[in-house]
Protein backbone atom coordinates (compact mmCIF):
# COMPACT_ATOMS: atom_id res chain seq x y z
CA UNK A 1 0.00 0.00 0.00
CA UNK A 2 1.02 3.64 -0.42
CA UNK A 3 2.53 5.93 2.20
CA UNK A 4 0.13 6.80 4.99
CA UNK A 5 -1.40 10.28 5.24
CA UNK A 6 -3.69 12.21 7.59
CA UNK A 7 -7.17 12.56 6.08
CA UNK A 8 -7.59 15.91 7.83
CA UNK A 9 -5.13 17.38 5.32
CA UNK A 10 -7.30 16.23 2.41
CA UNK A 11 -10.35 17.57 4.26
CA UNK A 12 -8.81 21.02 4.70
CA UNK A 13 -7.58 21.24 1.11
CA UNK A 14 -11.00 20.26 -0.23
CA UNK A 15 -12.72 22.77 2.04
CA UNK A 16 -10.44 25.59 0.90
CA UNK A 17 -11.10 24.71 -2.75
CA UNK A 18 -14.84 24.76 -2.08
CA UNK A 19 -14.57 28.12 -0.30
CA UNK A 20 -12.63 29.61 -3.21
CA UNK A 21 -15.40 28.61 -5.59
CA UNK A 22 -18.40 29.37 -3.38
CA UNK A 23 -18.63 32.23 -0.89
CA UNK A 24 -21.41 30.44 0.96
CA UNK A 25 -18.93 27.92 2.37
CA UNK A 26 -17.95 28.77 5.95
CA UNK A 27 -16.26 26.90 8.80
CA UNK A 28 -17.37 26.84 12.43
CA UNK A 29 -15.04 25.54 15.14
CA UNK A 30 -15.22 24.88 18.88
CA UNK A 31 -11.71 25.96 19.82
CA UNK A 32 -10.60 23.29 17.36
CA UNK A 33 -8.95 25.28 14.58
CA UNK A 34 -5.66 23.41 14.97
CA UNK A 35 -7.04 19.92 15.54
CA UNK A 36 -9.44 20.36 12.61
CA UNK A 37 -6.54 21.56 10.41
CA UNK A 38 -8.31 24.87 9.71
CA UNK A 39 -5.34 27.22 10.19
CA UNK A 40 -4.84 27.76 6.46
CA UNK A 41 -8.60 28.21 5.97
CA UNK A 42 -8.53 30.86 8.70
CA UNK A 43 -5.60 32.61 7.05
CA UNK A 44 -7.27 32.60 3.63
CA UNK A 45 -10.81 33.37 4.78
CA UNK A 46 -10.63 34.99 8.24
CA UNK A 47 -14.12 36.44 7.93
CA UNK A 48 -15.57 33.04 7.08
CA UNK A 49 -14.39 31.12 10.14
CA UNK A 50 -16.35 31.34 13.38
CA UNK A 51 -14.75 30.01 16.57
CA UNK A 52 -17.43 29.59 19.24
CA UNK A 53 -15.02 28.30 21.87
CA UNK A 54 -15.49 25.06 23.79
CA UNK A 55 -19.27 25.05 23.38
CA UNK A 56 -20.41 22.29 21.04
CA UNK A 57 -24.13 22.99 21.54
CA UNK A 58 -23.54 26.57 20.47
CA UNK A 59 -21.46 25.35 17.54
CA UNK A 60 -24.43 23.42 16.17
CA UNK A 61 -26.88 26.23 16.89
CA UNK A 62 -24.69 28.87 15.24
CA UNK A 63 -24.19 26.58 12.25
CA UNK A 64 -27.96 26.14 11.93
CA UNK A 65 -28.38 29.90 11.98
CA UNK A 66 -25.75 30.36 9.29
CA UNK A 67 -27.47 27.71 7.16
CA UNK A 68 -30.82 29.49 7.55
CA UNK A 69 -29.10 32.60 6.17
CA UNK A 70 -27.99 30.70 3.06
CA UNK A 71 -24.49 29.69 4.10
CA UNK A 72 -23.01 26.16 3.87
CA UNK A 73 -21.41 25.65 7.29
CA UNK A 74 -18.84 22.94 8.01
CA UNK A 75 -19.04 22.51 11.79
CA UNK A 76 -15.76 21.04 13.04
CA UNK A 77 -15.10 19.58 16.47
CA UNK A 78 -13.75 16.48 18.17
CA UNK A 79 -16.25 13.77 17.29
CA UNK A 80 -16.62 12.58 20.89
CA UNK A 81 -17.84 16.03 22.00
CA UNK A 82 -19.65 17.07 18.83
CA UNK A 83 -21.91 14.03 18.94
CA UNK A 84 -22.32 13.52 22.69
CA UNK A 85 -22.61 17.05 24.02
CA UNK A 86 -24.63 18.46 21.15
CA UNK A 87 -26.85 15.49 20.32
CA UNK A 88 -30.11 17.30 21.09
CA UNK A 89 -29.08 20.27 18.95
CA UNK A 90 -28.07 17.94 16.12
CA UNK A 91 -31.44 16.21 16.31
CA UNK A 92 -33.64 19.32 16.62
CA UNK A 93 -31.69 22.23 15.10
CA UNK A 94 -30.28 20.29 12.16
CA UNK A 95 -32.06 17.05 11.34
CA UNK A 96 -35.63 17.90 12.33
CA UNK A 97 -35.27 21.39 10.82
CA UNK A 98 -33.42 20.02 7.77
CA UNK A 99 -30.72 22.68 8.00
CA UNK A 100 -27.91 22.43 5.48
CA UNK A 101 -25.04 21.88 7.93
CA UNK A 102 -22.07 19.54 7.48
CA UNK A 103 -20.93 18.09 10.79
CA UNK A 104 -17.25 17.14 10.77
CA UNK A 105 -16.46 14.77 13.62
CA UNK A 106 -12.68 15.02 13.96
CA UNK A 107 -10.31 12.54 15.61
CA UNK A 108 -13.01 9.92 15.76
CA UNK A 109 -12.82 6.37 17.04
CA UNK A 110 -9.77 5.52 19.14
CA UNK A 111 -7.49 8.23 17.74
CA UNK A 112 -7.26 10.11 21.06
CA UNK A 113 -6.10 6.87 22.69
CA UNK A 114 -3.92 8.20 25.51
CA UNK A 115 -6.64 10.64 26.63
CA UNK A 116 -8.86 7.75 27.63
CA UNK A 117 -12.57 6.92 27.58
CA UNK A 118 -13.71 10.55 27.83
CA UNK A 119 -12.13 11.19 24.43
CA UNK A 120 -12.74 7.86 22.70
CA UNK A 121 -15.46 8.41 20.10
CA UNK A 122 -16.81 4.89 19.77
CA UNK A 123 -20.53 5.67 19.94
CA UNK A 124 -20.82 8.43 17.33
CA UNK A 125 -22.00 6.28 14.42
CA UNK A 126 -24.73 4.69 16.56
CA UNK A 127 -25.99 8.11 17.64
CA UNK A 128 -25.82 9.75 14.23
CA UNK A 129 -27.26 6.98 12.07
CA UNK A 130 -30.51 6.70 14.04
CA UNK A 131 -31.38 10.37 13.51
CA UNK A 132 -33.84 10.96 10.67
CA UNK A 133 -32.65 13.03 7.69
CA UNK A 134 -28.97 12.53 8.61
CA UNK A 135 -26.46 11.26 6.05
CA UNK A 136 -23.47 9.50 7.66
CA UNK A 137 -20.16 9.06 5.82
CA UNK A 138 -16.87 7.52 7.00
CA UNK A 139 -14.12 8.07 4.40
CA UNK A 140 -11.34 5.48 4.23
CA UNK A 141 -8.45 7.44 2.73
CA UNK A 142 -7.46 10.96 1.61
CA UNK A 143 -8.89 10.53 -1.89
CA UNK A 144 -12.27 9.46 -0.57
CA UNK A 145 -12.17 12.16 2.11
CA UNK A 146 -11.76 14.96 -0.43
CA UNK A 147 -14.54 13.56 -2.59
CA UNK A 148 -16.84 13.09 0.40
CA UNK A 149 -16.32 16.72 1.44
CA UNK A 150 -17.30 17.89 -2.04
CA UNK A 151 -20.28 15.53 -2.14
CA UNK A 152 -21.46 16.78 1.26
CA UNK A 153 -21.26 20.40 0.12
CA UNK A 154 -23.32 19.57 -2.97
CA UNK A 155 -26.08 17.93 -0.92
CA UNK A 156 -28.93 19.91 0.60
CA UNK A 157 -29.32 18.73 4.18
CA UNK A 158 -27.36 17.66 7.25
CA UNK A 159 -24.37 15.36 6.81
CA UNK A 160 -22.07 13.78 9.39
CA UNK A 161 -18.50 13.21 8.18
CA UNK A 162 -16.49 10.97 10.54
CA UNK A 163 -12.81 11.86 10.13
CA UNK A 164 -9.85 10.30 11.92
CA UNK A 165 -6.45 11.72 12.77
CA UNK A 166 -4.76 8.34 12.29
CA UNK A 167 -2.65 8.22 9.11
CA UNK A 168 -3.97 5.79 6.51
CA UNK A 169 -2.76 4.61 3.08
CA UNK A 170 -4.67 5.08 -0.15
CA UNK A 171 -6.95 2.08 -0.56
CA UNK A 172 -8.85 3.00 -3.72
CA UNK A 173 -7.71 2.44 -7.30
CA UNK A 174 -6.97 5.31 -9.65
CA UNK A 175 -10.14 6.87 -10.99
CA UNK A 176 -12.23 5.98 -7.95
CA UNK A 177 -15.41 8.06 -7.71
CA UNK A 178 -17.15 8.30 -4.35
CA UNK A 179 -20.94 8.29 -4.35
CA UNK A 180 -23.11 8.84 -1.30
CA UNK A 181 -24.94 5.61 -0.53
CA UNK A 182 -22.68 3.38 -2.64
CA UNK A 183 -20.16 0.92 -1.25
CA UNK A 184 -16.90 0.12 -3.07
CA UNK A 185 -15.85 -3.48 -3.66
CA UNK A 186 -12.08 -3.17 -3.32
CA UNK A 187 -11.23 -6.86 -3.63
CA UNK A 188 -13.07 -9.79 -5.14
CA UNK A 189 -13.51 -12.95 -3.08
CA UNK A 190 -15.61 -16.10 -3.01
CA UNK A 191 -15.57 -17.43 0.56
CA UNK A 192 -16.10 -14.48 2.91
CA UNK A 193 -16.58 -10.71 2.72
CA UNK A 194 -14.80 -8.28 5.02
CA UNK A 195 -16.93 -5.14 5.38
CA UNK A 196 -15.11 -2.13 6.81
CA UNK A 197 -15.15 1.67 6.89
CA UNK A 198 -12.67 4.41 7.69
CA UNK A 199 -9.35 3.37 9.22
CA UNK A 200 -10.30 -0.32 9.29
CA UNK A 201 -10.43 -0.65 5.50
CA UNK A 202 -6.64 -0.87 5.06
CA UNK A 203 -6.18 -3.64 7.68
CA UNK A 204 -9.14 -5.49 6.14
CA UNK A 205 -7.35 -5.45 2.79
CA UNK A 206 -4.17 -6.73 4.43
CA UNK A 207 -6.16 -9.45 6.19
CA UNK A 208 -7.62 -10.54 2.87
CA UNK A 209 -4.08 -10.99 1.56
CA UNK A 210 -3.15 -13.06 4.61
CA UNK A 211 -6.24 -15.24 4.15
CA UNK A 212 -4.96 -16.27 0.73
CA UNK A 213 -2.30 -18.29 2.56
CA UNK A 214 -5.11 -20.08 4.43
CA UNK A 215 -6.81 -21.02 1.17
CA UNK A 216 -9.64 -18.55 1.87
CA UNK A 217 -10.75 -16.12 -0.82
CA UNK A 218 -11.88 -12.90 0.88
CA UNK A 219 -13.68 -9.97 -0.70
CA UNK A 220 -13.30 -6.51 0.85
CA UNK A 221 -16.17 -4.01 0.81
CA UNK A 222 -15.63 -0.39 1.83
CA UNK A 223 -18.99 0.67 3.24
CA UNK A 224 -18.12 4.35 3.58
CA UNK A 225 -21.74 5.51 3.70
CA UNK A 226 -23.38 4.14 6.84
CA UNK A 227 -26.64 5.95 6.09
CA UNK A 228 -28.17 5.58 3.56
CA UNK A 229 -26.71 2.09 3.44
CA UNK A 230 -25.95 0.23 0.21
CA UNK A 231 -28.31 -2.68 0.76
CA UNK A 232 -27.67 -4.08 -2.73
CA UNK A 233 -23.94 -4.50 -2.10
CA UNK A 234 -24.56 -6.09 1.29
CA UNK A 235 -27.04 -8.58 -0.15
CA UNK A 236 -24.53 -9.42 -2.88
CA UNK A 237 -21.89 -10.03 -0.19
CA UNK A 238 -24.28 -12.26 1.77
CA UNK A 239 -24.98 -14.28 -1.36
CA UNK A 240 -21.25 -15.13 -1.54
CA UNK A 241 -21.03 -16.38 2.02
CA UNK A 242 -20.41 -15.21 5.59
CA UNK A 243 -19.59 -11.61 6.49
CA UNK A 244 -17.10 -10.10 8.93
CA UNK A 245 -17.64 -6.44 9.81
CA UNK A 246 -14.71 -4.39 11.09
CA UNK A 247 -15.22 -1.04 12.80
CA UNK A 248 -13.34 1.35 15.08
CA UNK A 249 -16.54 1.72 17.12
CA UNK A 250 -18.66 -0.20 19.56
CA UNK A 251 -20.28 -3.27 18.02
CA UNK A 252 -23.63 -1.95 19.23
CA UNK A 253 -25.43 0.28 16.75
CA UNK A 254 -22.63 1.02 14.30
CA UNK A 255 -21.39 -0.47 11.03
CA UNK A 256 -21.90 -4.09 12.07
CA UNK A 257 -25.42 -3.44 13.29
CA UNK A 258 -26.31 -1.61 10.09
CA UNK A 259 -25.03 -4.53 7.99
CA UNK A 260 -26.82 -7.06 10.21
CA UNK A 261 -30.11 -5.18 9.78
CA UNK A 262 -29.79 -5.44 6.01
CA UNK A 263 -28.70 -9.08 6.15
CA UNK A 264 -31.42 -10.35 8.48
CA UNK A 265 -34.19 -8.69 6.45
CA UNK A 266 -32.86 -9.58 3.01
CA UNK A 267 -30.35 -12.45 2.92
CA UNK A 268 -29.63 -14.13 6.30
CA UNK A 269 -26.04 -15.32 6.60
CA UNK A 270 -23.53 -15.99 9.39
CA UNK A 271 -21.70 -12.89 10.60
CA UNK A 272 -18.89 -11.91 12.94
CA UNK A 273 -18.74 -8.29 14.18
CA UNK A 274 -15.34 -6.94 15.17
CA UNK A 275 -15.11 -3.72 17.15
CA UNK A 276 -15.24 -2.55 20.74
CA UNK A 277 -17.37 -5.21 22.49
CA UNK A 278 -19.68 -2.99 24.51
CA UNK A 279 -17.07 -1.75 26.99
CA UNK A 280 -15.23 1.48 27.69
CA UNK A 281 -11.92 1.20 25.88
CA UNK A 282 -8.87 1.42 28.14
CA UNK A 283 -6.30 4.20 28.00
CA UNK A 284 -3.40 3.63 25.63
CA UNK A 285 -2.09 4.48 22.20
CA UNK A 286 -4.41 4.07 19.25
CA UNK A 287 -2.17 1.30 17.93
CA UNK A 288 -2.40 -0.54 21.26
CA UNK A 289 -6.18 -0.19 21.35
CA UNK A 290 -6.67 -1.41 17.78
CA UNK A 291 -4.57 -4.48 18.59
CA UNK A 292 -6.34 -4.94 21.93
CA UNK A 293 -9.70 -5.27 20.16
CA UNK A 294 -8.41 -7.41 17.28
CA UNK A 295 -8.71 -4.65 14.68
CA UNK A 296 -5.44 -5.60 12.99
CA UNK A 297 -4.77 -7.65 9.87
CA UNK A 298 -3.99 -10.72 11.97
CA UNK A 299 -7.01 -10.20 14.20
CA UNK A 300 -9.34 -9.85 11.22
CA UNK A 301 -7.73 -12.86 9.56
CA UNK A 302 -8.35 -14.99 12.62
CA UNK A 303 -12.00 -13.97 12.90
CA UNK A 304 -12.65 -14.60 9.21
CA UNK A 305 -10.87 -17.93 9.24
CA UNK A 306 -12.85 -19.08 12.26
CA UNK A 307 -16.15 -17.96 10.73
CA UNK A 308 -15.50 -19.69 7.41
CA UNK A 309 -14.57 -22.97 9.14
CA UNK A 310 -17.71 -22.82 11.27
CA UNK A 311 -19.97 -22.23 8.26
Amino acid sequence: MSTKADCRIAFAEALIALAEADRRVVAVASDSVGSSNLKEFKRRFPERLVNVGIAEQNLVGVSAGLASAGKIPFACAASCFLTARALEQVKVDLAYSRHNVKLCGMSSGLAYGELGPTHHSIEDLAWMRVIANMTVVVPADPVETAQAVRAAAAMDGPVFLRLSRLPVPDVHPAGYAFQVGRAALLRQGLDVTLVAAGVTVAPALEAAGLLDADGISAAVLNLSTIRPIDRESIVAAASRGPIVTVEEHTVYGGLGSAVAEAVVTSRPVRMRMLGVPGVFAPTGSAEFLLAHFGLTPEGIRGAARSLVRES
